[in-house]
């Protein structure tokens, strides 16, 4: 009879002396665990995880660019369950008792850092015993889709959990009504107003954030995560993780072959993805 793999698990730690550390106790606490990767930073993370297939991920939560918890999201919306399951998932964290609180809340497990052995020593079980109980099931494509979606879920809870609080500023200031924008290809030399109410979509797009309306495409300077506060989100929908849409702008919102979803927009040929995190928002399909 031929012996189990060994697991294998990749660390996303940005601070390489911390990911070391974890390496050294993860060797003590889970001798035939085997690190295939280590990166530093989320975008890195989700590209190893699909290309090695881990059984465990352990994600830092505070990394360059994309977090430890939207590289989970983002992967989490690309992992392709008909090959296996998706990963037994960990966070690293500093102390922090309102993120702890909302692990712990949510069910999902985390690694304080610097490494504490008796905390990872429980860690090392539950993800364990995560692994035994996706052996012991008749893993099939269905299992698979049940056990990502329940994991989505939890990360759907989280973000909303840890979302930092609006900023002052922008909590003080009245809701938007038109945004400062640069026609695309401009350069910058040319700035206009455009009013809200003519939004189609908006999308962030390296440092930029794309703004769509029936006239063309704009382009803002103001960062995506600091434009929420301000929007109205019975107004403008999160479908993904850098696109928020006009809810009266939805036409028809269609499920593909691998049960993704896809908006198509009243008079606007674009059509938009809506990640799995934020599937919920069309649960009657």
């Amino acid at each position: 009879m031929t012996a189990p793999a060994a697991p294998t698990a990749l660390i996303a730690e940005d601070e390489p002396l911390l990911a070391a550390a974890l390496q050294a106790e993860l060797a003590r606490a889970w001798p035939e665990l085997r690190i295939v990767a280590t990166v530093g930073d989320g975008a890195s993370a989700v590209r190893q995880a699909l290309a090695l297939r881990p059984d465990v991920l352990f994600f830092d939560i505070r990394m360059p660019a994309l977090s430890g918890l939207d590289a989970a999201a983002e992967l989490a919306d690309a992992w392709d369950t008909s090959a296996r399951p998706f990963p037994a998932l960990a966070f690293v964290t500093a102390y922090d008792q309102y993120a702890v609180q909302a692990f712990e809340t949510q069910a999902v497990d985390y690694v304080l850092k610097p490494v504490q052995p008796e905390r990872l020593q429980k860690s090392v079980q539950k993800l364990r015993t995560a692994l035994a109980h996706q052996a012991q099931a008749a893993i099939n494509q269905e299992a698979n889709q049940a056990h990502l979606q329940a994991t989505t879920e939890q990360l759907r809870h989280l973000l909303a959990a840890l979302q930092p609080g609006a900023d002052a500023d922008a909590l003080a200031s009245a809701p938007l009504r038109q945004l400062q924008v640069s026609p695309a290809g401009s350069g910058g030399a040319t700035i206009r107003m455009v009013p809200l109410a003519d939004v189609l979509y908006l999308q962030a797009a390296d440092k930029y954030v794309r703004v769509i309306t029936h006239e063309g495409e704009h382009l803002l300077r103001t960062p995506l995560k600091d434009l929420l506060p301000r929007l109205d989100a019975t107004e403008f929908w999160q479908i993904h993780r850098a696109t928020l849409v006009r809810a009266s702008a939805i036409d028809t919102v269609q499920r593909d072959e691998a049960s993704r979803l896809h908006l198509t927009l009243r008079g606007h040929p674009d059509r938009l993805v809506v990640s799995r995190l934020h599937a919920h928002l069309f649960k009657a399909m």
